[in-house]
C-alpha cells in the first residue's frame, strides 16, 4: 500500500470544484502510475467505507512563445474524482 501523500499531489481549486465539493465530490491531480485502489485508500478515512472513484487521463496542452516561437508542451495530468456517501466529507482547507 502506498502513502496517501504521494498517491494525492493536490487538490484542483477551480469554480467547477467547489460546486461539486458541496455535493460531496471531490477532485485531485493523483500520481500518474496509481490505481483507483491506490486512490481509494488514500482518499478514505476510518470512518469512510464505500465510496465511488474514477479516473481521466488529461493530455497537455501545446504552448507557444510568441516573442522567440518555441514551441513547447503543458504537462499530462492524471486526476481522480472521489465521490462520496451523503454525509461524509474530506477537510481539505484546514490550517
Amino acid at each position: 500500500m502506498r502513502d496517501a501523500m504521494s498517491v494525492l499531489i493536490r487538490p484542483v481549486v477551480s469554480e467547477k470544484t467547489y460546486a461539486l465539493m458541496d455535493k460531496g465530490t471531490y477532485v485531485f491531480v493523483v500520481d500518474p502510475r496509481s490505481t483507483k485502489v491506490d486512490v481509494r485508500n488514500a482518499s478514505s478515512g476510518p470512518s469512510r467505507e464505500g465510496h465511488e472513484c474514477q479516473h481521466s487521463q488529461r493530455k497537455g496542452k501545446s504552448t507557444r512563445n510568441r516573442r522567440t516561437g518555441v514551441v513547447g508542451m503543458k504537462p499530462n495530468t492524471k486526476r481522480a474524482i472521489v465521490t462520496l456517501r451523503a454525509g461524509d466529507t474530506i477537510n481539505l482547507f484546514e490550517n
